[in-house]
């Protein structure tokens, strides 16, 4: 197939297109550039036009008329993943969904809502109506939008309580519009959610979520220090077991992060302080009182509603999950990060392992989270990188310890998951998408169905700019 670029943007021209080069640039791109090796590969990767379509109908319209002229469409929200999944490898369109952002209706326990709402205005407005918060949300809460969330993330502030996105009842329903000659408008729920979520847009366009709400709170966050790192860890995880006590966020970093890389909790900590990030519901705050107190190592330096400092740390939550790494690349840009599954029950005893073999060239930084009900962690370790081979040693070594690594080095969706085929996705790309032209490049079971996973795929048909 050749894409006959020129024939789908006078076609469009009557919606949102972007006309400005580097808009359009800036546009084709979100944050790979976290890791080194998706930055030698991906930096020129662009799009040749952006639309906006204000609706669904103009989602289909501009699904149908890219299908006919045989151009590839990419997908965007606000462009904060780390994995090159809303970039546009085969250059073609870059429908952007910013638009698409109202919420449509809040009952009690859920709401409905565009793909393009930020996270920040879908909490404020589910507060503001009815005093409820959605779960779970990224870090990057203040930019990405629910549509890029359900895509591309997993898990993130919340899933301390309420597990990952994949987990049942996390997400009610999807409403999902289709890639063929006649665009079609599918409403999934149940077992069909796995279909698309965390699918990358390759398989269809999420145009209405409906998402699970909580009561909402004033969270208190806090910091507390240890000076012993495995007994943070432990602290984190038995807080999070403590089920009579309501928390929403459990970080934990490894000396010296907080001194290094997170400049205004530095005045307060030293190099050896290992701290822990905390978010606890207010009724709760008796019930944390009483665990701390029963834990003498640990010290509470940081207290949101009651804090000395003379300039607060602003959200805690915004220290955690990625921003840590991001953090720490404003400090020295040749660190990038691992995504590990430390999984019950062998979960810390991996994390020793871990860093004992590795510290300080790779430190912990890990995410208390539920999977099936059981408290384990998520690591977002720190690497300080020096090459890609490396890198790969790394990977190797937590491999054959038996902590699983999603690969954020890897754009495809295969590599930075559990480098299986989800048979499911694959099955509803054929169904939905024949010719291919959703986000290509980022399903190696489309491209290569007996790629051997013994090598970082490399999408033959990428198109740098010129």
């Amino acid at each position: 197939m050749t894409p006959n670029i020129a024939a789908a943007k006078a076609a469009l021209s009557h919606l949102d297109i972007e006309e400005n080069t580097a808009a359009i640039k800036s546009k084709s791109r979100d944050f790979f550039w976290y890791s080194p090796v998706l930055k030698a590969r991906l930096d020129g990767v662009v799009a040749d036009f952006v639309v906006s379509p204000r609706n669904e109908g103009e989602v289909i319209e501009v699904l149908k008329t890219c299908y006919a002229h045989d151009v590839p469409v990419t997908t965007r929200g606000a462009g904060t993943g780390n994995y090159g999944q809303a970039m546009p490898l085969a250059g073609g369109c870059v429908m952007h969904l910013r638009h698409m952002s109202a919420v449509r209706d809040i009952q009690p326990g859920r709401v409905i809502v565009e793909p393009g709402c930020l996270l920040k205005d879908l909490d404020a407005a589910c507060k503001d109506h009815s005093g409820q918060e959605i779960r779970m949300f990224s870090s990057t809460w203040a930019t990405a939008t629910i549509g890029g969330f359900i895509a591309g993330g997993s898990g993130g502030v919340g899933s301390c309580t309420w597990g990952s996105l994949r987990d049942l009842g996390n997400i009610i329903r999807l409403r999902v519009v289709t890639m063929e000659e006649e665009p079609r408008v599918l409403e999934f729920q149940g077992e069909e959610l796995a279909r698309v979520s965390h699918a990358y847009g390759t398989n269809g366009i999420i145009t209405e979520i409906e998402m699970p709400l909580a009561p909402a709170y004033e969270w208190i966050e806090m910091f507390v220090a240890t000076d012993d790192f495995m007994d943070a860890a432990r602290f984190a995880e038995e807080l999070a077991n403590e089920d009579g006590i309501l928390i929403k966020l459990a970080t934990v970093f490894e000396a010296p992060i907080a001194k290094d890389y997170f400049q205004r909790v530095a005045p307060h900590v030293e190099s050896g302080t290992n701290l822990i990030g905390l978010m606890v519901a207010p009724h709760s705050m008796d019930g944390f009182a009483t665990f701390l107190g029963r834990r003498p190592g640990a010290r509470l330096i940081y207290r949101s509603d009651a804090s000395d400092w003379d300039r607060g740390p602003g959200m805690v939550f915004e220290y955690g999950w990625n921003h840590t790494t991001l953090r720490a690349l404003k400090v020295d840009p040749s660190i990038t990060y691992l995504q590990v599954r430390y999984g019950f029950p062998q979960h810390l005893p991996l994390i020793e392992q871990m860093r004992e073999a590795l510290s300080p060239e790779v430190l912990q930084h890990l995410e208390v989270l539920k999977e099936g009900g059981k408290v384990m962690f998520a690591g977002l370790s720190l690497v300080k990188f020096t090459s890609e081979a490396r890198l790969d040693e790394i990977v190797k070594i937590h491999e054959e310890a038996g902590a699983m690594v999603f690969n954020p080095h890897r754009y495809t969706l295969e590599e930075g998951g559990r480098q299986t085929v989800d048979d499911r996705q694959l099955a509803f790309k054929r169904e939905a998408d024949p010719k291919g032209l959703l986000n290509p490049g980022k399903m190696i079971a489309w491209d290569d169905p007996d790629w051997a996973f013994d090598e970082m795929y490399a999408y033959p048909k990428i198109r740098a700019a010129e």
